[in-house]
């Protein structure tokens, strides 16, 4: 193996925590307007979350072409591309409110995607340039740079909600500042420009995408990723509509959606090291059953309630629904990076988010249709949202039983 230097690796993940910490603040801020939002300018409630649906889905559309194009160019020439993809996705959704144009709304939020799937890309650049004792490690402590976000997006979105008289637009408009702001910290980086630029890496072809979906290790890598994001997906954009569906208010569902976040981001200072200790197989394992366990104290909470969730049950659902993203998620970020070859980074990668992020995007035109049109009430989608992480955590739980009976496979 190459020798690497973690110091050179080092000094990026330090400019990505930063940037996850700074950029990384619109998603929470989006997630918890998005769908207040849509139903605001949509008359069909079914339709009231299909803002979200749609940054998933530009980031599904995106990841194919974004991740050849940082492999060719570097990833700091797709991060600064993703950066401007929100701000105008953020300056084009401020129009649609303004004009109360629901169709506006969506492609603004389709642009929004561009910079979802760059940012899906940090936890990879954190591994690019690292050893591969570091690697867990570099991923981990990226996405512990969302921690920051944490705080920063819902706070921040508690004070620019409201500027204007048209609700969430002073939101859009922070997020075109933080978008202008955070694209300069990609000039920090010190990544190469690409593969191509490196003649032992440029004549070595690659497997081709069928030969790596044969690949048990990938297959089982982008399932489990698919299923750990989804969920996550699925719950946090039906909470805000719960949350103030079921009596509370918004600034409620952004401390809940806040602590969630916090959730996802806080164990990642040790997850690196839990995965390095105990492999990532059983990381995974947890994040699932700690997934499980969030669907079942959201139940516990309506059940107890007398069919009225308390305001507790929603925070514990979605403390426990970000750790086992979380879990779940990293251990199949750092599965899918020890399970390929460098000249196949680009291909591996970008296939993968564009599945992930497919999955991701059926998971939240789920999420409104279950929440809003399965039931009369408010309390009868939220459970309905919750019953429908059964199977899918069923197929992860499955997949990875089966790489377990089939023993390790690694790539020579």
């Amino acid at each position: 193996m190459t020798d690497i230097s973690d110091s050179r690796a080092k000094r990026n993940v330090a400019v990505l925590v930063i940037a996850q910490a700074i950029l990384g603040a619109q998603m929470p801020m989006i997630f918890v307007i998005g769908g207040l939002a849509g139903s605001m300018l949509t008359s069909n409630p079914c339709l009231a979350t299909l803002p979200i649906s749609f940054i998933v889905f530009g980031s599904m559309t995106t990841a194919p072409w974004i991740s050849p194009l940082m492999q060719r160019r570097g990833r700091r020439f797709g991060f600064i591309i993703g950066a401007l993809g929100g701000a105008s996705g953020a300056a084009v959704a401020a129009y649609g409110l303004y004009t109360q144009s629901f169709m506006i709304l969506l492609i603004g939020s389709y642009l929004t995607g561009i910079y979802m799937s760059a940012q899906g890309f940090y936890r990879f650049a954190a591994a690019d340039s690292a050893s591969d004792t570091f690697r867990p490690k570099a991923i981990s402590y990226v996405m512990a740079g969302g921690l920051m976000s944490a705080i920063f997006g819902p706070q921040l979105n508690k004070l620019v909600s409201d500027l204007y008289v048209v609700p969430f637009l002073g939101t859009y408009i922070a997020i075109i500042f933080l978008n202008l702001f955070g694209l300069l910290l990609f000039f920090g980086l010190d990544l190469p420009k690409g593969t191509n630029s490196t003649p032992s890496v440029a004549i070595v072809k690659g497997r081709s995408r069928r030969d790596l979906l044969r690949d048990p290790r990938i297959v089982v890598a982008i399932i489990c990723g698919m299923v750990s994001y989804s969920l996550m997906n699925l719950v946090m954009t039906s909470t805000p509509l719960a949350v103030v569906g079921c009596g509370f208010t918004a600034s409620d569902a952004n401390d809940i959606v806040s602590a969630h976040v916090l959730a996802m981001f806080a164990p990642s200072f040790f997850t690196g090291h839990l995965i390095a200790k105990f492999g990532v197989e059983k990381i995974i394992g947890t994040g699932l059953v700690i997934l499980a366990g969030a669907g079942s104290a959201s139940l516990f909470g309506i059940e107890i309630g007398g069919g009225d969730p308390a305001l507790w049950s929603f925070y514990l659902g979605l403390i426990l629904l970000g750790l086992g993203w979380n879990f779940g998620f990293i251990g199949a970020t750092s599965m899918l990076a020890e399970a390929h070859r460098p000249e196949e980074r680009g291909v591996v990668q970008g296939m993968n988010d564009m599945l992930v992020f497919g999955f991701v995007t059926i998971a939240s035109i789920a999420s409104g249709g279950l929440m809003n049109c399965s039931g009369g009430t408010p309390v009868e989608g939220w459970t309905a949202v919750n019953y429908a992480m059964v199977p899918f955590l069923l197929l992860a739980a499955g997949s990875l039983g089966w790489l377990a009976l089939r023993g390790k496979q690694r790539i020579d």
